[in-house]
């Protein structure tokens, strides 16, 4: 990461973003823990990590 720049992580993008809290907390517990393990930085990072596990959701 270069100097001077910030990333979100899983933590601050849920309490940042409200798209990502509700996805977050419309996805089961299994795959909320998931998430967390790999700490994404984006809504749309979450959503195609989550695709990448089952397609389901």
């Amino acid at each position: 990461m270069r100097e001077g720049s910030y990333q979100l992580g899983i933590s601050d993008l849920l309490d940042q973003d409200i798209s990502s809290y509700e996805y977050f907390h419309s996805l089961p517990a299994d795959i909320q823990q998931k998430i967390i393990q790999k700490d994404v930085m984006s809504f749309e990072e979450m959503q195609s990590y989550v695709k990448s596990l089952n397609g389901k959701y």
